[in-house]
């Protein structure tokens, strides 16, 4: 049976979509077109106290106005939870994750103890300090008895555990272009974000865990998304050979940049494409502003 080349567009309803989100959405809409593939369409909504309804519906205006249709149902990650949890529970039942206890307060006091001089605490590739694993010493009566107090927890990756279970080096296929025409093998380097979080107590996934899942059930075969999340690449390899699930193939592509020169971010309430659409720019003016021509397809940078 032949398989389409499938890709996705994965926004989390936590803000407006901007012009680096419609490039994005644009390139996958453009390369599904021309390899014969389909594009879906997913709703990253874990995060329930930042992600609104409102938002949401944003998504779906914004992409009808940029001309950019989807196959088949949207995929919505709030409606998936136990499907998440069942991965999850794989991990826990193979002690491969473990109970997190620390507080934010608690790690920042914990670095800047352990920092002085010329010692710097290791940092993962965005900057953020890696996680002092002080719990995987914690005995298993102290573990259950904190447990049983109901302390706030989250479960977190033993990365070395899950490493020496894998037990070879992994990497990843990465286009070299937006045409997808050259590929290069990548290392992949999950011990560099130390033991990052895969679920929390009140909601059992996260960013990691839940995309895993999702790109092996909705069949992606290529993951196209910004250059930012290309060193994440590394623990979700990782948590795929742990969990059996496929490899797709990646593209990190390009970022839009604003006037001064950072990524664009819904955080810094960059300029929308809502907010352009009400200043009387037209579709194919936005398009153009994200970087792609009269004909549809990516400019060079």
């Amino acid at each position: 049976m032949l398989t389409l080349p499938t890709f996705r567009f994965a926004p989390s309803p936590n803000g407006r979509l901007h012009l680096g989100h419609a490039y994005s959405a644009l390139l996958n809409h453009a390369l599904a077109k021309t390899n014969g593939g389909r594009m879906l369409l997913r709703i990253e909504d874990i995060d329930t106290t930042r992600c609104t309804p409102a938002f949401e519906a944003g998504i779906y205006e914004d992409l009808h106005w940029l001309g950019v249709e989807w196959d088949g149902e949207v995929r919505r990650q709030s409606e998936h939870f136990a499907e998440y949890e069942q991965a999850l529970s794989r991990l826990i039942k193979e002690e491969l994750v473990y109970p997190a206890f620390m507080s934010r307060g608690e790690i920042r006091a914990f670095i800047a103890a352990s920092e002085g001089g010329d010692r710097k605490w290791p940092r993962d590739p965005d900057g953020v300090p890696l996680y002092p694993a002080l719990d995987k010493t914690l005995s298993p009566k102290e573990r259950r008895k904190r447990l049983a107090d109901g302390m706030p927890f989250a479960w977190r990756l033993d990365v070395e555990a899950a490493v020496a279970r894998i037990g070879r080096s992994l990497t990843w296929a990465e286009y070299s272009n937006e045409a997808l025409s050259e590929i290069r093998v990548v290392d992949a380097q999950p011990q560099a974000w130390g033991d990052v979080i895969l679920a929390r107590r009140e909601i059992p996934t996260s960013y990691h865990l839940s995309v895993v899942v999702d790109d092996a059930l909705q069949g992606i075969s290529h993951v196209v998304r910004g250059m930012d999340l290309y060193f994440a690449t590394g623990i979700q390899r990782l948590l795929q050979e742990l969990l059996g699930l496929p490899q797709p193939h990646y593209f990190h592509h390009r970022l839009v940049l604003g006037p001064d020169g950072r990524k664009l971010s819904k955080s810094q309430q960059d300029t929308g494409l809502a907010d352009l659409r009400q200043a009387g720019i037209t579709p194919a003016e936005a398009k153009r502003l994200a970087g792609f021509n009269s004909s549809g397809a990516p400019v060079p940078p």
